[in-house]
């Protein structure tokens, strides 16, 4: 089976299985007779749109966003070489670039490891630059020589490098590396070439979706202190603190909307840029408000001051009846999880009290230990949670390997048993751990109901298996979050993953792997897991695939990384004068398209 049947299988099974949508009201001037004049209400602002949600900016450089809602800003600013074809994961329409590359156009030739993208003409960056293919190149060796810690680059790199990392396991520079990453791209005329080692077939669904694909003006990226370009100088680029990003607060894009005003926590403000190469978008405003009260959300929704607002799934009915309101289910390959931290930072971490196994604390290593894993695997109530929490609309995963993907299985899972809690914990440490007790945090990002229902879950259940055992529970907002996984200051984080592209490889990798964006920060190391995630990412046999891949989910329960929590269906509601709005399984409830939008 060809990997476009595949995909397409995948988009069929989801929206066959799951897809809802409210029909928008028919058009009543069309229904009345000629001779009768018709008032439309009155649309208020109606070149200005307005979305209230919960999440918060951490950046805007493209090398370094890795969450959905920076994503969102950045996407709406900058533009990639293609997009995807309206719902579709595997058909594409160009954007900077003039065509989609394909075996049939030349665009992809020898045996698939190389793209050549002619770039589009006539295009200007909102600060007054043109396009040129010198500025698509930059942009490309650009994201790869920044390689934040942790962030989306390890795709680009792994594509046209075959690495998944600029530096070494301890932090080094990995010789020769930015030599290589300056040979997979080269211009030659109106285009830019990219030179892959081997192939890899989900490469045109990356430069799509992922900030891996935005780009940027060389010039004006150099003046504002990004990469200069030159080989001799690009190690000092590479790898910035979290927040010390060049392009953390600026952007500069080819995009229909550039940032007007970015208030930390507040509001992130866009602009219809007039200079815009394509189609001149209705909407001249767009304001996206931050807002954690779900109550204050639902009233600005009902009023009309926002155009849609954030609805988490415990929330739907009491919009569903809501006058002119209009809600769109869409299910996600997006799965979200509580993961294991083994080895936490103990440098001034509130989250680990003492850091010993003193009854005052957990010592860094505290997950480590897999009895303490299966205890709270056995703490999670699946079925009351989805019954509970999301009035059972949603997919209960057996493993990170979403439903609707390739090769997913259904593995075991550590049913709900207080009991068998217990004795895990009583096994736990030796036993030291059930005579001494702890105390520990759990954290979850401020506003998300149904991540914050899993964490005091697992918190109240662990705590009634013994007066010993203490857990409290607190929420960080999701710029801070972000940063302290990857510091390692949790030993539980609550968090999300959506595909990046459409493949048993995006999330078994990111989930499993040492290298991967959350094994890495549970410390998780199986020399077994990181060969076969290898292996499953550049096999081309789908039997060879199947077996590994099946493999890869049964270690997930066998080694109790971490305990699935939900794969969602996102629920988009908009006052029902809102119009474009297009559905797709890869883009989550914090996406907005603004250029397709009117009201």
């Amino acid at each position: 089976m060809t990997r476009s049947s595949v995909l397409k299988r995948i988009l069929f099974f989801l929206f066959a299985l799951f897809y809802v949508t409210a029909c928008s009201p028919p058009n009543e001037e069309a229904q009345e007779p000629t001779k009768i004049k018709v008032v439309k209400p009155e649309v208020k602002n109606p070149d200005t749109f307005v979305f209230e949600d919960y999440g918060t900016v951490r950046t805007l450089d493209p090398a370094c966003s890795y969450d959905n809602i920076s994503h969102q800003r950045i996407m709406n600013i900058y533009e990639p070489l293609i997009a995807f074809d309206g719902s579709a994961t595997d058909a594409f329409v160009p954007v900077l670039a003039e065509e989609v590359p394909s075996t049939e156009n030349g665009g992809i030739s020898d045996g698939g490891k190389t793209y050549t993208f002619k770039i589009r003409k006539g295009v200007t960056f909102h600060e007054g630059g043109e396009l040129t293919p010198e500025d698509v190149a930059y942009s490309f060796k650009r994201h790869m020589v920044v390689d934040q810690d942790g962030g989306p680059m390890w795709m680009l790199l792994e594509a046209l490098v075959g690495e998944t990392s600029t530096r070494e396991k301890g932090g080094t520079l990995k010789p020769g590396i930015f030599e290589k990453i300056d040979a997979s791209i080269s211009v030659s005329g109106d285009t830019v070439i990219l030179t892959l080692p081997r192939p890899f077939p989900p490469l045109l669904a990356l430069l799509a979706y992922s900030n891996c694909g935005a780009i940027l003006d060389k010039e004006w990226t150099v003046e504002n202190g990004g990469w200069d370009g030159t080989l001799e100088n690009a190690a000092a680029y590479n790898n910035p603190a979290f927040g010390s990003e060049p392009l953390h607060h600026i952007a500069n894009g080819t995009g229909a909307y550039a940032m007007l005003k970015w208030e930390p926590s507040k509001a992130f403000i866009f602009e219809r840029f007039d200079g815009y190469w394509g189609e001149r978008p209705a909407l001249k405003t767009a304001i996206f408000r931050y807002n954690k009260e779900w109550s204050s959300r639902k009233l600005a929704l009902q009023n009309g001051d926002a155009d849609r607002v954030q609805v988490d799934t415990q929330y739907l009915p009491e919009v569903q009846s809501m006058k002119g309101v209009v809600v769109h289910a869409v299910p996600q390959l997006s799965v979200a999880a509580a993961l294991f931290c083994r080895q936490v930072n103990p440098e001034a971490n509130p989250n680990i009290g003492s850091g010993k196994l003193d009854g005052e604390g957990i010592p860094p290593d505290f997950f480590a230990d897999i009895h303490v894993r299966r205890a709270f695997l056995h703490a999670f109530d699946r079925d009351t949670y989805a019954k509970d929490v999301w009035n059972d609309r949603v997919v209960m995963p057996t493993s990170p390997n979403a439903s609707g993907m390739p090769y997913t299985i259904r593995v075991p899972v550590y049913n709900f048993n207080l009991e068998k809690a217990k004795e895990e914990m009583k096994k736990a440490w030796g036993g030291e751990l059930w005579e001494k007790g702890f105390k520990m945090v759990i954290t979850h990002n401020t506003g998300n109901a149904q991540r914050e229902a899993a964490a005091h879950m697992l918190a109240e259940n662990i705590m009634s298996l013994s007066p010993k055992f203490q857990i409290e529970v607190r929420n960080v907002d999701w710029k801070d979050y972000t940063v302290a996984y990857r510091k390692y200051k949790y030993p539980i984080f609550i968090i999300g993953w959506g595909a990046d592209y459409p493949d048993p490889d995006n999330f078994l990798f990111t989930f499993m792997s040492s290298q991967g964006v959350y094994g890495k920060f549970m410390a998780y190391e199986n020399e077994m897991v990181d060969r076969l995630c290898k292996e499953g990412r550049f096999e081309v046999d789908p039997e060879k695939r199947r077996v590994i891949y099946a493999r890869l989910q049964n270690l997930w329960y066998e080694e109790a990384i971490g305990c699935m929590v939900y794969q969602k269906i996102d629920n988009f509601v908009y006052r029902d004068n809102v119009k474009g709005f297009i559905p797709h399984p890869m883009l989550d409830a914090a996406w907005e398209d603004l250029k397709r939008l009117s009201k």
